[in-house]
């Protein structure tokens, strides 16, 4: 008995010496931050899903308001936590080549190698070759289709009201966006059994995967093992519809103008390349198989979808929150749509510049994604500091923590487009709002994300209004099921015609 014992004590106490070896980390390096728990190190709550990872951040950036940095511990690896602006800057922008990968590490074959998670040369080929993917004359000639959409989302919800003014807000969105992105990206008309696919992958794309928390604690192991975040259910469904647009338009671009179009006029050239030379004076060359195809149709869903969802979902709540808000949108839409007889082009959607102070306020408020990341490609002294950055080591960004700070947005509960004046913006630092990231690995799909999110608001507002339920609830709790910024239990708001 006493053996066993003995044999016991040794084996928990070798357990807690390995999961709490690093926890001296960035007390060694004078590096102020919270202590750790042993194997959770400060994210426990997030790993065990009882608050999102968002918030977790926000309350380690609110307790160290004086510091650049913060020595933070993801299960037992040691990450750094920039708070300082400048620093923000100079990591994510001035020294971005030392900075390239995400630092999220797996496999990157099949679904992998998709624009958000590729690394390095890789993502810089991929980069260079799908943005022109998404400049503004793309999205002129994308633009009829999401207008069509939102003619049938503006008949859909009027059908719905009639029957019941209280509507989940967040599901009617997601059907737009998803027809939206069904259209955009792959030509395809949304019915029901795609509609119930679609929502079936995007639980799988946007719940934690707990393989994260492993290679926090066994870096690297997911690579090592060839492991991927992927199912392979999300997987075959990707491959099928990449390859199924691909034989339907005969492997050429046709005269639909969409994401596809465009990737089937790359597919023509069957590799793609990079514009710098590698370091053995070669060329990153990219082969654009039906996998790599495949993957950036992922990408574009995964992007575009319920992130723009999420982010009406909170823009319908605040305006049923301040009518008087919704009143001045309403009277600009109104006004834009009479100059435009009715019609909602790219030029019209400029032209709505209070609805966009409404937007931008909406991802301030509610910034969709967070935290952000990055690794470091080799040793960096973080300026302003002796604090340094060993090769390998991620640097976060909370984006809820900086969006809240009462340094950059005075009372920054309160909801006020007018923080997006021209008057307010032209003095505000251009690392105090991240919604979409910033430095050359910001959100490619920002403009789509900003032009898809206007018609829906524009097309809606248009015939209709929106008020607090009974059901709706005055304070928002956070989905931490969810990786991206969600409210729990959704929103309920009522639907009146106007």
């Amino acid at each position: 008995m006493l053996y066993l014992l003995l044999t016991l004590a040794s084996v928990f106490t070798l357990v807690y010496f390995y999961f709490t070896r690093t926890f001296n980390y960035w007390k060694e390096r004078n590096v102020p931050g919270p202590k750790p728990l042993p194997l959770f190190g400060n994210i426990k709550d997030s790993a065990f899903r009882s608050k999102h990872a968002a918030l977790v951040f926000k309350s380690i950036y609110d307790a160290y308001p004086n510091d650049k940095v913060v020595g933070v511990y993801r299960m037992t690896t040691p990450c750094i936590l920039l708070r300082d602006l400048d620093v923000i800057k100079q990591v994510m922008i001035k020294d971005f080549e030392l900075f390239v990968d995400r630092g999220i590490s797996f496999s990157k074959d099949g679904l992998g190698l998709n624009l958000f998670h590729a690394d390095g040369d890789t993502w810089k080929v991929l980069r260079n070759r799908f943005t022109p993917v998404f400049t503004s004359g793309k999205l002129r000639n994308m633009l009829y289709l999401m207008t069509e959409r939102g003619e049938h989302f503006v008949d859909y919800v009027d059908n719905l009201r009639a029957k019941k003014s209280e509507q989940p807000i967040h599901v009617l969105v997601q059907k737009f966006t998803m027809a939206t992105i069904a259209a955009c990206a792959f030509g395809l008309d949304l019915d029901e059994d795609m509609y119930n696919t679609l929502n079936r992958i995007d639980k799988m794309i946007f719940t934690p995967s707990y393989a994260r928390e492993l290679d926090m604690m066994f870096p690297g192991i997911l690579k090592k093992f060839n492991g991927s975040i992927f199912p392979k259910y999300m997987t075959t469904f990707f491959d099928n519809l990449a390859q199924t647009v691909v034989k339907q338009r005969g492997g050429v671009p046709t005269n639909r103008k969409d994401f596809m179009d465009l990737i089937l006029a790359l597919r023509q050239q069957k590799t793609i390349e990079g514009t710098k030379k590698l370091d053995n004076e070669k060329l990153r060359i990219v082969e654009l198989t039906d996998s790599v195809i495949a993957a950036q149709a992922f990408v574009f869903y995964a992007a575009g979808y319920e992130t723009s969802a999420s982010t009406m979902t909170y823009l319908f709540y605040e305006l049923a929150k301040h009518p008087e808000i919704q009143d001045k949108v309403i009277a600009e839409v109104d006004e834009v749509l009479k100059r435009y007889n009715g019609e909602i082009n790219y030029d019209c959607l400029n032209e709505m510049t209070y609805l966009q102070q409404v937007f931008d306020e909406t991802l301030r408020k509610y910034p969709i994604v967070d935290p952000l990341q990055r690794n470091a490609q080799m040793d960096y002294i973080i300026p302003g500091t002796n604090v340094t950055i060993k090769k390998g080591q991620t640097v976060l960004v909370n984006v809820l923590g900086i969006h809240y700070d009462p340094k950059y947005y005075p009372n920054p509960e309160k909801f006020d487009p007018e923080r997006f004046s021209p008057e307010s913006e032209k003095d505000r630092h251009s690392c105090a709002y991240l919604p979409f990231g910033t430095g050359p690995r910001n959100c490619i799909g920002m403009r789509f994300a900003k032009v898809q999110s206007r018609v829906c608001v524009a097309k809606f507002l248009s015939k209709f209004r929106v008020e607090p339920s009974k059901n709706t609830p005055t304070v928002l709790e956070y989905d931490p099921m969810r990786s991206v910024l969600f409210p729990k239990g959704g929103i309920h708001l009522n639907i009146l015609c106007r």
